[in-house]
């Protein structure tokens, strides 16, 4: 009950479904698995550590209002900033790692569609690291991108993400299975992903992954499970009926 889907064993690389599958469409949030990706890699490679004090410039700062990152400090450390990406979906903050890391939010752009033409995803378009429309990111988007342009990719591109985030660096599970976190003294980021235990729509074994929402993706999920020792990834995009229905997305799923 969705535009497009897939699910996949990830040991085998089988695919065990799919639904128009390899049509690219807008991803929303669920770009900052791949955003994810780019900050353990550059962690991997010394550029950066867990503890690095991240400021936070005026562009990510002025978008805080959109997301769960309280208004509280500009400054964080790239742990902070991960967690508040995969648990809260803060955009600010996936901003802030990208600025960060590559020095422009553009430049990591850049990089982010090189690491996805080094795993032959070649139809993906990126514009940001957040998954946001452009029209919200006023004169600081990527150059030469339309004011409403979004970030699209399939439903396979997500899935390889996924798959390659989570054999290279599988401690991103112990981040996305988290319901809540303390984040900054009294403020809690929290999860969308209702799938996990203590959520509305809990199914067990799964332990991850990322949520998406704009009005071009629809409500979108890509999740990761056990299922009775077998890894699954599944990816849906634009759930039926998602706009009226919270939880359509992981009734797909």
């Amino acid at each position: 009950a969705a535009k497009h889907a897939i699910a996949i064993e990830t040991t085998t690389g089988k695919v065990l479904y799919e639904k128009d599958a390899t049509t690219p469409d807008g991803v929303a949030s669920m770009t900052k698995i791949l955003t994810a990706y780019m900050v353990y890699k550059a962690v991997d490679q010394g550029k950066i550590t867990w503890d690095t004090e991240v400021g936070i410039s005026d562009y990510p700062f002025n978008l805080t209002v959109n997301s769960e990152v309280s208004n509280v400090s500009r400054k964080y450390t790239v742990k902070q900033l991960l967690d508040a990406t995969l648990i809260s979906s803060a955009n600010s903050a996936a901003i802030a790692l990208a600025e960060k890391i590559s020095g422009t939010e553009s430049t990591f752009v850049d990089t982010m569609t090189a690491q996805l033409k080094e795993w032959g995803i070649t139809d993906a378009k990126l514009f940001n690291a957040s998954g946001l429309n452009n029209k919200y990111l006023g004169d600081n988007r990527y150059p030469g991108s339309k004011p409403d342009d979004e970030n699209t990719m399939s439903a396979l591109d997500i899935a390889i993400i996924a798959d390659h985030l989570i054999k290279d660096y599988p401690q991103v599970l112990e981040i996305t299975k988290q319901t809540e976190v303390d984040f900054e003294g009294d403020n809690k980021l929290t999860t969308h992903n209702y799938m996990l235990e203590g959520q509305e729509n809990y199914r067990e074994g799964v332990d991850g992954l990322k949520t998406g929402t704009t009005e071009l993706a629809g409500a979108s999920f890509v999740a990761h499970s056990n299922e009775n020792g077998m890894n699954l990834i599944t990816v849906v995009m634009n759930a039926d009926n998602g706009g009226e229905d919270e939880a359509a997305r992981f009734t797909a799923t």
